[in-house]
């Protein structure tokens, strides 16, 4: 089965309106902490307080998502998705409501804490349906690796859609008209993928029958893990490194659009992947990218300017992708079927602490020296990713020989 017969059957058999609402239902957490940021920071005058509001929201998130998503292999992800959607929009516009100069920052840092922890991870839990989704159509091998290679792709585009609609929203609306978009969008299209008919099919599991007392974690889960907070090093570095260099640039407010470069070459590649024969497995694809992380982030440490730095990002975005499937694509086939919704929210919840990781060291080195401390991190989280891709491989082949 070719790539596009592959998408073209996946489209058949969920509809296109499922496509549309799980992609738009994730948008509001990729739109939630730079609105977060703008609007306190705005709001109170101080770049601090709102980078403190929306580190808080992300680290809360990437805590909170694994135990929903532990809730959610246990009890079925539609009433999971369904009140995390509602309490987490409800967050969202108290973000709005609590943010005053005169209001208290510990309560804005709270709400913000409880809105991260409420947020669903939907591009995880979209990833859970499709092996009970495709259970029953011909090679289904393939058709996975197809739904991986979009899932991917689309978390890419969301990531790149998010912060631009929230500074055109800004624009149009003030910050705080972006924020309360990201909650009807959240109580809308969330609530919608909740109750799909998709649901069904990860309603409860049984856990009779001794499955319950398989172990969630291995050596090579873990690796997975490590790996995904090494990739959101990767996010956080570059978007620092290339804030830093474009303000020194003189175009402090392009370094959004810059930095939405590196989606563009992943969104790509995330499609494009699953063109890739069967044969070459999912721990030879993570060591690759791997590879390719390293190869094509190395020259950020020699860019100089606006022009090299969009070149360079560009193509490291095609090595981006391809990794963040390959985890993503293993987790599914490592662990327990009754607890991939708590792996995929796990590596979902390492990403996003490894991006605060990132930016905060990135941050502290780029005050001291500027981009190319910054990028130095870029680079080193690749190296460690390129020995974890090894570690996998060799874990692989003792565990599950035929994935490696």
């Amino acid at each position: 089965m070719s790539a596009i017969a592959a998408y073209r059957a996946l489209l058949r058999i969920v509809g296109p309106a499922y496509i549309l609402v799980a992609f738009l239902g994730r948008i509001p957490l990729a739109m939630s902490q730079l609105g977060v940021l703008v609007l306190v920071s705005s709001k109170l005058d101080s770049y601090g307080a709102g980078g403190a509001a929306a580190g808080i929201l992300a680290v809360s998130n990437a805590i909170g998502s694994p135990l929903a998503g532990a809730l959610a292999d246990r009890i079925g992800q539609r009433p999971v998705v369904l009140v995390q959607s509602l309490v987490g929009a409800a967050g969202l516009a108290s973000v709005v409501l609590v943010t005053d100069p005169d209001a208290s920052r510990a309560l804005i840092f709270a709400v913000a804490g409880i809105t991260g922890f409420a947020m669903p991870q939907v591009g995880p839990l979209a990833r859970v349906r499709w092996r009970p989704i495709t259970r029953d159509e011909g090679d289904q091998r393939r058709l996975v690796d197809a739904a991986f290679s979009y899932e991917g792709a689309a978390d890419e585009a969301s990531f790149v859609l998010g912060p631009a609609m929230i500074g055109i929203l800004a624009i149009l609306a003030e910050p705080a008209g972006a924020l309360l978009a990201a909650a009807a969008i959240l109580a809308v299209f969330g609530s919608w993928f909740a109750i799909h008919w998709t649901s069904e099919l990860v309603s409860k599991r049984s856990t009779t029958g001794g499955v319950g007392s398989e172990p969630l974690w291995s050596v090579a889960f873990a690796v997975l893990v490590v790996a995904q907070l090494c990739i959101g090093a990767i996010f956080g570095s570059v978007q620092t490194g290339t804030a830093v260099l474009a303000r020194a640039d003189g175009h402090a407010g392009s370094a959004g659009l810059i930095h939405a470069v590196l989606g563009i070459g992943s969104v790509t590649a995330g499609l494009a992947i699953t063109a890739l024969p069967e044969r070459i497995l999912y721990a030879t694809r993570m060591l690759v990218a791997a590879v390719g992380l390293l190869l094509l982030s190395a020259p950020l440490l020699l860019v100089d300017s606006i022009g090299s730095l969009v070149l360079v990002i560009a193509l490291l975005g095609f090595a981006v992708a391809p990794y963040m499937i390959s985890n993503f694509a293993l987790a599914g086939i490592l662990v327990p079927v009754h607890r991939v919704g708590t792996a995929m929210t796990l590596l979902a919840g390492a990403t996003g602490i490894g991006y605060a990781l990132g930016a905060s060291v990135a941050g502290r080195l780029a005050d001291e020296g500027g981009h190319t401390p910054a990028f130095a991190v870029t680079v080193g989280a690749a190296g460690v990713a390129v020995l974890l891709a090894g570690v996998a491989n060799k874990a692989l082949r003792e565990a599950r020989p035929y994935v490696a």
